[in-house]
């Protein structure tokens, strides 16, 4: 087993479900490597993804934990495999790790659901909306810093529109669609692209009009990223020191109630279509 200086977003996951098994059976990690034939130290060490971990192990594991679940343990085998480095490696030791996290698990997704209160959505925006947004960032940013972020944020979008697409779905309140920034060309702009991109196949966008009576969620900013198996989804909130990934069970059902009852407040595609016009020409 080979050891990780920093584990990726993918690797942590796969320890932190492998430990999530072993709690579930109720054993102890000097348990469950004897039933495994290792140390609990070496253990302990694959479950906070110091160490990498074999499929042939996962299999082994999740037999001594009594799982039964077998789409979750092929989900998990299949996370051993992948060890190709990811366009956002470049990136390492520019940004902050948590953003890397975020393109390193919106990659491997296999949909896309986002809901924002005050801001489009960033894979919905243009470049120069998205500079804009960094310019008045607390605490400032360099010139340089902007340009990285901005560079990484349109990377991102490539999950939108490679061979394969995942399906996306954006739920984006009136007021994210009204607050300006920057110019009224570059709102303009932005409010044009997101009727291009809406235009798309695997794109869904919807809008929460402020005439909804109700708006469960409000001020809550939620990107959530489906799995190959429910147990493998991840909700990310944005905080204001960088990204927060969410992965208990409750929560993530929590935040997929939440989003079906967006669902029902918010506009259809058409409509939302209407109104993105309607607010572009007021510009």
């Amino acid at each position: 087993m080979a050891g990780r200086a920093a584990p990726t977003a993918r690797r942590a996951r796969l320890g932190a479900e492998l430990r999530k098994l072993r709690e579930r059976a109720g054993m102890t990690t000097t348990q469950a490597a004897g039933l495994l034939g290792t140390s609990s130290g070496q253990l302990s060490n694959i479950e906070v993804a110091r160490f990498g971990v074999s499929a042939e192990r996962v299999r082994v594991a999740a037999g001594a934990y009594s799982c039964t679940d077998q789409a979750l343990i092929e989900a998990l085998v299949a996370m051993t495999g992948d060890r190709r480095r990811g366009w956002w490696e470049e990136y390492r030791g520019i940004l902050p790790p948590g953003l890397l996290d975020l393109a390193e698990v919106e990659d491997h997704g296999t949909s896309l659901r986002a809901a924002h209160s005050m801001h489009i959505p960033g894979l919905l925006q243009t470049l120069d909306h998205a500079r804009e947004i960094h310019r008045q960032a607390v605490p400032e940013m360099s010139p340089p810093e902007i340009e990285h972020r901005v560079s990484y944020r349109v990377k991102r979008q490539n999950v939108l529109y490679r061979d394969h697409a995942v399906p996306y779905r954006a739920l984006i309140h009136e007021a994210a669609l009204r607050m300006r920034f920057g110019s009224a060309d570059v709102a303009r702009a932005q409010l044009r692209h997101l009727l291009d991109v809406g235009e798309r196949e695997n794109v869904t966008i919807r809008v929460i009009p402020f005439s909804a009576a109700n708006y469960p969620g409000s001020g809550q900013s939620v990107y959530y990223v489906h799995g190959t198996v429910p147990a493998l989804d991840t909700a990310q909130l944005d905080q204001s020191h960088g990204p927060a990934f969410v992965d208990c069970e409750t929560h993530l059902a929590q935040y997929r109630l939440l989003f079906e009852r967006l669902d029902t407040v918010a506009l259809t595609p058409a409509r939302s279509r209407d109104l993105v016009r309607e607010i572009a020409a007021e510009l």
